[in-house]
């Protein structure tokens, strides 16, 4: 269970270790606290049993969690878990019912906090005040949940909107494989025919950044709804800022003919903002105004200062708005009905949306009505005083020649492993697979790797446990280690770092990105072979 709402945030902020438990023992949610007491990641925890991490004389706790669910009080216990390394951690537990079913999938569940069993039953005096305080907040949000449950119109449409998303997510990861699957085909029909070959190659890159974009704003989605996404600002040029998104939608505007114009007040405009941010934003509108826009519209791009204040105005003729529908074209998953039905998922306007509140400022959406086109206005703090600003469109230099370098490939993904070593091995590296963690200890032993790109999700051990594993050795205290993941939150990072790892990269790995980022690491002299 993700700690999604307010009730689970404030459980994810308190300092002392707490569980949600169902009875029959399965952890439903674990916060902060305890994840760093016994050095695990949360989905090492969540959907397993409190029995499995549990030892000693008190591991079976199926009474202890009966007894808690059927008192109104507070119940004290003993419980000793165990950490990552295998070491015993005793604690005191208090534990209370939770009331709130629909939270628990209807399961009867316990709220557990727990504190080290060397500071005795007094440290639980102020618990079960807090337990009814949050029991409380459980019951109001009960009594809402029944007054929303009453309007059955807006739970059908919900319902609809949610069934609908799915099945357009479905469509939209679906229309990409089609053309990979062709292309592989006639990749495997003329292998000899290079002008082909570079045709199906570009096009087979296109969809493929097609399905990271809808998955990058799924994952954005996410973080910003959980309030993990963060702003990494610098003062930057508004141009320089529109140019990023100009160039990154202008494929799309091209397929569909239209003709794009942007005009400034001629003078230079600086914001304090996250580049990528701020480009995903004027980026969408675009690309909002090129689907919605019949073919040859015209779209325009405007851009004034008001005192402290820049509006950036994007315009289109086509399709519109109806007045009723203005201000829930925002709202996540919401699409007007438009002939040839659906495009997109629906969250492209609320990543829009979020990250301008994100940098202090406005959006908002005017139409004449169906027919008449869309104007979207955002509205930002200009800079307080002009400074040099961070070049925003430097391209990193390609490297001229390649250092050949010993690289570990650990996977349990066959083809990934596979793959990845095939491109490091057509760039002159030396390259070893593994396809779960104790191998990768193996062969790193006796293959003495300068870089290792690891796994997270390996079997026998996973990448963390690895990665501390071959840091522990003397041989690799100089090996530059590398997590190779689908997991790219905040926190994902920080594990990683944790761990020993020095680089931290998403899947699906751009291939010109790692080959820049191992030719920079040897520049800089961080690729050291092992001893």
């Amino acid at each position: 269970m993700e700690l999604g709402d307010a009730f689970f945030a404030t459980i994810e902020l308190l300092p002392d270790p707490l569980l949600l438990v169902t009875v029959d023992g399965t952890i439903l949610a674990v916060n902060a606290a305890l994840l760093k007491q016994l050095d695990l990641p949360r989905q090492r925890l969540v959907d397993r049993s409190l029995n499995d991490l549990s030892c000693g004389p008190d591991a079976d706790v199926s009474d202890y969690l009966t007894r808690c669910a059927r008192s109104g009080q507070l119940l004290l216990g003993a419980l000793t878990l165990r950490r990552h390394d295998g070491t015993q951690l005793k604690f005191r537990a208090g534990g209370s019912a939770f009331l709130n079913a629909s939270k628990t999938g209807g399961k009867r569940a316990v709220i557990l906090r727990l504190v080290p069993a060397s500071e005795g039953g007094s440290a639980f005096v102020a618990l079960n005040d807090k337990i009814q305080e949050l029991n409380g907040e459980i019951a109001r949000r009960r009594t809402i949940e029944t007054a929303l449950r009453k309007s059955e119109q807006s739970l059908h449409d919900v319902d609809r909107r949610k069934d609908e998303f799915l099945a357009t997510l479905a469509h939209e990861l679906r229309n990409p494989l089609a053309p990979i699957r062709n292309a592989m085909q006639l990749m495997a029909r003329a292998p000899g025919d290079e002008t082909k070959m570079a045709a199906l190659r570009s096009m087979v890159e296109r969809q493929l950044q097609h399905m990271v974009r809808l998955i990058d704003d799924l994952m954005d989605v996410s973080r910003i709804t959980q309030g993990r996404l963060e702003l990494r600002k610098e003062r930057v040029d508004l141009d320089a800022v529109l140019q990023i998104a100009v160039e990154t939608s202008l494929p799309l505007l091209q397929a569909k003919g239209h003709k794009l114009s942007v005009t400034s007040g001629g003078e230079r405009i600086q914001l304090d903002a996250d580049v990528t941010r701020l480009a995903q934003v004027f980026s969408n509108l675009l690309n909002n105004s090129a689907k919605y826009s019949p073919p040859g519209s015209e779209v325009s791009v405007t851009t004034r200062r008001h005192a402290d204040q820049v509006s950036i105005s994007f315009t289109d003729t086509g399709m519109g708005i109806p007045p009723s529908m203005l201000g829930r074209v925002f709202d996540i998953f919401f699409q007007l009905d438009r002939p040839g039905g659906r495009e997109g998922l629906g969250i492209g306007l609320t990543l829009v949306k979020r990250i301008v509140e994100l940098h202090g400022g406005t959006v908002d959406a005017v139409s004449g009505g169906e027919g008449q086109g869309t104007t979207f206005h955002v509205r930002l703090a200009a800079a307080q005083s002009a400074t040099d600003t961070h070049p925003v469109d430097a391209v990193a230099v390609e490297r001229t020649a390649t250092v050949p370098t010993r690289i570990l490939v650990a996977d349990d993904n066959l083809d990934a492993a596979q793959t990845l070593a095939l491109l490091l091995e057509t760039e002159g590296h030396e390259v070893r697979t593994a396809h779960d963690g104790l191998e990768a200890i193996h062969v790193a032993e006796d293959f003495r790797p300068q870089i290792a790109l690891l796994d997270i999700g390996m079997p026998r051990l996973d990448g963390y446990q690895t990665a501390r594993r071959i840091r522990d050795q003397p041989w690799a205290r100089a090996v530059t280690l590398v997590a190779v993941t689908g997991w790219g939150q905040e926190q994902d990072l920080r594990m990683a770092a944790a761990a020993g790892f020095d680089r931290h990269l998403v899947k699906p790995v751009d291939p010109q990105a790692l080959t820049r980022m191992i030719g920079q690491m040897a520049d800089a002299g961080s690729v050291v072979a092992p001893n």
